[in-house]
C-alpha cells in the first residue's frame, strides 16, 4: 500500500510539474506574441509619421502654397486665411468696356513681358520691395498729370493688420513702383478712399475696428498724413463720398447698428461739405437684407455721361464674390432709388489659377488725360477662409487615421480596453480609487458612469470577434485598414502643406505676362488633343493655344474644352516644318511648342516661361540632349553621363516667336529643311544648329528640370513617329551628320547642369 501511494504522488507531482512546464510555455509564448503585436502596433505610428514627412517633401517644395516668386527666408506672401489679394489694371473708352492690360498689346522689354498681363501689383511686389505683404486689396486711384498714384490696403505679416500703401506709375499703369507705407495706425486700416477738396489731398479709410470715420489730410503727398477729422463716431466700413448736383454724399455700411444683416446693409449722409457735419437720409437704412444684392460699396462711385453710379460688392456666395454697379435715378434728402446696369470684365475661366478666378469685390474707375478710362481691380483665387478651412480638415483627417491606428490595436488584442478599468469596478468588488471616491456617493450617477465604461470596455473583443487577425481574411481586413490610414495621413498632410491648390505664374521685374501654346497633330492623335487643351488652358500664363492640323479633318472647336481661345491652323501638306511656319496671327512674342503627347504640370511650364523671359534668345526646354564627336543621338541619360547638354528638345521648349520662326524659314535653312521633309524627323535638331549658329560663341539653349510627375503618353498612343526607338535614334543620328556638314558641329559645346541658383536645372 504504502509503495502504490508513494507511486500515485509521484504521479501526481509529475503531472502537476509537466502542467506548470505547460503554463510556463504558453504564458512565454503569449508574451512574445503580444510582445511582437505591441512592436507591429507601435510602429504604424512611426511607418505612419515617415510617409508623411516624405510625401510632404516631395509632393510639396517651398514655393507651393506661396503667393509668388519671393526669397523663402521673407516674411511676406504668406498663405492668408483673408485671401490672397492682387490688384489688377483694365483700360477702355469707357467705364463699361474695359479690357484687361494683356488685351492692350502693352509691351515692356526690360521685363520680358511680350505682353504685360495682370495682376501688376501683388504682394511680392511690395515684398521685393522691402515691405512684408500677405495680400494688397482696395485700390483707390490718384491722378496728378501722367503720373498715377494708387493707394491700397495691404496686409502686414507681422502685425496682422491692415495698413495703407502708396505705389506710382509713369506709364498709364503698367508699370508700378511701390512707394511705402502713407498710413499705419494700431488698428486694422482698408478702403483709403482719397479725393481732392480745396486745393487739399484728403484720406478717409476705413477704420470700423476704432468704431468711428477718421479724415486724414497729406501733409507731404502721398506718405504723409495728419489726422483732420473725426467725421462721424460710427463703425462705418468702406465709406466713399460722391459730390453730386452741389451736394456731398456720403455711403457705407454700419454693421454693428441693432438688427443690421452683415454686408448687406446700407446707408447714406448727406452734407454741404465733405468736413461735415452729416446728416443721416431720411430712408436709411437704404439696403438691410441679402448679402447678393450688392449693398456694401465695392468702390468709388462714379459720374459718366451725367449719370451717378454705385459701384457695390455681391457678397452672397462668400465675400467679395463680385462687383456690381447701381445707376442713380434719383437722389436727394427724402428719396433714394437705383437700378443694376450690365457690368462686367472679361471673366477667367481658369478657376483657382486666374489672379481673379474665384473673386472681384473693389473696382476705381477714372479718365485719364489721354480720354481713355483707366479701371483698378482687385481680385482673388481662394475664399475668404479658406486657409482655416484646409488646415482644420488636414489636422482632421491626421486624427482619423490616429484612430484607425488605435482601432488596429483593438483588432490584434494590443489595445484591450478603453478606459482603466478601476472606472468599471461595483461597489462590492471593494477596489475604489480616492479619485472617483466622491462620485461614488453620489450613487445614481456612479452607477450609470460604471455602466458607460463597462460597455466601452466590451468594444475591442467584439470587433476582435469580428475580424479574427489570424485568419486570411483577417489579415486582408488588417491590411484595408493600415492602406486607408496611409490614405488619411496623406490626405492630412495635402490639405495642411499643399496649399490652395492654386498654380500661380512667377513674376520677373515686376511683371508677368502671357506666351502661345502650339501643339502640331492630325486626325488619329485627337484624343491626346482633347486632354491637352482641356488641361493646358488652365496654365495661368496661356493666351491662346495654336494647333496646327497637318493630316485629315479638323475637329470642330467645340469639341475642346478649353479656358482660353484655340485656333486650328489646317496645313496644305503634312509636313514637319509646319511646326515653325511664320504666323502673323500669333499676339505674343513667346511661343511654347509643346508636343500632345506629353502631359507635364502648370507649374514647371510657369518655370519653363519664367526662365525664357530672363534670357528670350535662348531656346529654353525640358528634354535636353548632348551631341559629342561621333555625332550619334542619344538619350537624355548620355547628357547626365557627360554633365552637361548643347541641345534642347523642342517638343517642350520656348522661343522667341519672330527670332525662331524668321530663322528657320531662312534661305540658309532651306537644305535642312529639304532634310526633314526627306526623313519625316528632326525638325528639332535643325532648329538646335541654327540656333548654335545664331549665338556664336554664346548659349543657345537653356535647360528647365521638369517634375516626377511628367508623363509621355506617346508611349501608349502607338501612333508617335518615335515609336520604334532604335530606327528612330538611327535617322537622328543621321540628321545630326547631315546638319553638321550644313551648320557646322555642336559637339564643341555643352552647358552643364545645375548653373542657376533657384535649382531649376539641376
Amino acid at each position: 500500500m504504502m509503495e502504490e501511494t508513494t507511486d500515485n504522488a509521484g504521479k501526481s507531482s509529475s503531472l502537476k510539474n509537466v502542467a506548470a512546464s505547460s503554463a510556463h510555455n504558453n504564458h512565454r509564448y503569449r508574451y512574445r506574441s503580444s510582445g511582437k503585436r505591441f512592436i507591429f502596433f507601435a510602429s504604424c505610428f512611426g511607418f505612419y509619421a515617415l510617409v508623411a514627412l516624405t510625401y510632404a517633401w516631395l509632393a510639396f517644395p517651398p514655393h507651393i502654397g506661396r503667393t509668388d516668386h519671393v526669397s523663402w527666408s521673407s516674411l511676406g506672401c504668406r498663405e492668408d486665411n483673408e485671401g490672397s489679394w492682387s490688384i489688377g489694371v483694365f483700360y477702355g473708352d469707357s467705364p463699361f468696356s474695359l479690357k484687361p492690360i494683356e488685351s492692350m498689346k502693352v509691351w515692356r522689354n526690360e521685363s520680358g513681358a511680350w505682353p504685360v498681363s495682370n495682376p501688376v501689383l501683388t504682394c511680392a511686389s511690395l515684398t521685393n520691395s522691402g515691405l512684408p505683404s500677405n495680400f494688397v486689396a482696395d485700390p483707390f486711384l490718384y491722378v496728378q498729370g501722367d503720373t498715377l498714384y494708387l493707394f491700397f490696403e495691404t496686409k502686414n505679416p507681422i502685425t496682422m493688420q491692415g495698413d495703407i500703401g502708396v505705389a506710382k506709375s509713369i506709364d498709364k499703369g503698367a508699370t508700378w513702383i511701390p512707394l511705402g507705407i502713407a498710413l499705419d495706425e494700431a488698428w486694422h486700416l482698408s478702403f483709403p478712399f482719397v479725393f481732392n477738396y480745396n486745393g487739399e489731398i484728403y484720406m478717409m479709410p476705413e477704420s470700423n475696428e476704432l468704431g468711428q470715420l477718421n479724415l486724414y489730410r497729406a501733409l507731404n503727398f502721398p506718405l504723409s498724413w495728419k489726422l483732420e477729422k473725426v467725421i462721424m463716431k460710427k463703425r462705418l466700413v468702406d465709406s466713399t463720398i460722391i459730390h453730386h448736383e452741389g451736394i456731398y454724399w456720403l455711403f457705407g455700411s454700419d454693421h454693428s447698428s441693432f438688427g443690421a444683416k452683415k454686408n448687406g446693409q446700407l446707408e447714406i449722409w448727406y452734407s454741404n461739405s465733405p468736413l461735415g457735419p452729416w446728416k443721416p437720409h431720411k430712408k436709411n437704412p437704404i439696403y438691410n437684407g441679402k448679402r447678393s444684392v450688392g449693398a456694401r460699396n465695392g468702390g468709388r462711385a462714379f459720374l459718366h455721361d451725367g449719370h451717378l453710379y454705385r459701384v457695390g460688392q455681391d457678397c452672397g456666395e462668400n465675400y467679395g464674390k463680385r462687383i456690381r454697379v447701381f445707376k442713380v435715378e434719383v437722389i436727394s434728402k427724402d428719396d433714394y432709388r437705383e437700378v443694376e446696369v450690365p457690368f462686367s470684365l472679361e471673366d477667367s475661366h481658369k478657376g483657382k489659377n486666374s489672379w481673379n478666378g474665384l473673386r472681384q469685390h473693389h473696382f476705381d474707375v477714372k479718365q485719364l488725360s489721354s480720354g481713355e478710362f483707366i479701371g483698378l481691380v482687385d481680385g482673388d483665387r481662394v475664399t475668404s477662409g479658406d486657409l482655416f478651412h484646409r488646415v482644420a480638415l488636414g489636422y482632421a483627417s491626421l486624427a482619423a487615421a490616429i484612430s484607425v491606428v488605435v482601432l488596429l490595436g483593438f483588432l490584434i488584442g494590443v489595445v484591450n480596453c478603453i478606459v482603466p478599468s478601476t472606472w468599471c469596478m461595483n461597489y462590492y468588488a471593494g477596489k475604489r480609487t480616492d479619485a472617483f471616491l466622491n462620485l461614488e456617493t453620489a450613487g445614481f450617477f456612479s452607477e450609470k458612469l460604471r455602466r458607460i465604461c463597462s460597455r466601452l470596455n466590451r468594444v475591442p473583443p467584439f470587433l476582435r470577434g469580428l475580424v479574427k487577425p489570424n485568419s486570411s481574411m483577417g489579415k486582408f481586413t488588417l491590411g484595408v485598414i493600415v492602406l486607408v490610414g496611409l490614405l488619411l495621413t496623406c490626405v492630412g498632410i495635402r490639405y495642411i502643406y499643399g496649399g490652395s491648390g492654386a498654380v500661380e505664374p512667377y513674376p520677373f521685374k515686376g511683371h508677368l505676362s502671357q506666351f502661345t501654346l502650339a501643339t502640331m497633330t492630325y486626325d488619329a492623335r485627337l484624343w491626346n488633343l482633347k486632354m491637352y487643351v482641356k488641361r493646358y488652358s488652365r496654365c495661368p500664363s496661356v493666351k491662346e493655344i495654336v494647333v496646327i492640323w497637318n493630316k485629315g479633318p479638323p475637329p470642330e472647336l467645340t469639341e475642346l474644352d478649353s479656358a482660353v481661345p484655340v485656333r486650328i491652323r489646317v496645313q496644305k501638306q503634312n509636313s514637319l516644318n509646319n511646326r515653325f511656319e511664320i504666323d502673323p496671327l500669333i499676339k505674343t512674342r513667346a511661343v511654347l511648342e509643346l508636343d500632345d503627347d506629353i502631359m507635364m504640370p502648370c507649374d514647371d511650364i510657369e518655370k519653363g516661361f519664367r526662365v525664357w523671359r530672363e534670357h528670350p534668345e535662348r531656346l529654353v526646354g525640358f528634354y535636353p540632349r548632348f551631341v559629342d564627336h561621333t555625332m550619334t543621338y542619344s538619350a537624355e541619360k548620355f547628357a547626365r553621363s557627360h554633365k552637361g547638354y548643347n541641345m534642347i528638345l523642342t517638343g517642350a521648349a520656348f522661343m522667341d516667336v519672330r527670332f525662331a520662326f524668321d530663322m528657320y524659314q531662312s534661305d540658309k535653312a532651306k537644305l535642312g529643311r529639304e532634310f526633314v521633309d526627306e526623313q519625316f524627323n528632326c525638325e528639332d535638331i535643325l532648329l538646335n544648329f541654327l540656333y548654335a549658329n545664331a549665338s556664336g560663341s554664346g548659349k543657345a539653349v537653356e535647360y528647365v528640370r521638369p517634375s516626377l510627375t511628367t508623363i509621355d503618353t506617346s508611349k501608349f498612343s502607338g501612333v508617335a513617329i518615335s515609336g520604334n526607338t532604335n530606327q528612330h535614334y538611327k535617322k537622328r543620328s543621321k540628321c545630326l551628320r547631315r546638319f553638321s556638314d550644313l551648320y557646322g558641329s555642336l559637339a564643341d559645346r555643352r552647358w552643364e547642369f545645375g548653373g542657376r541658383k533657384d535649382g531649376w536645372d539641376l
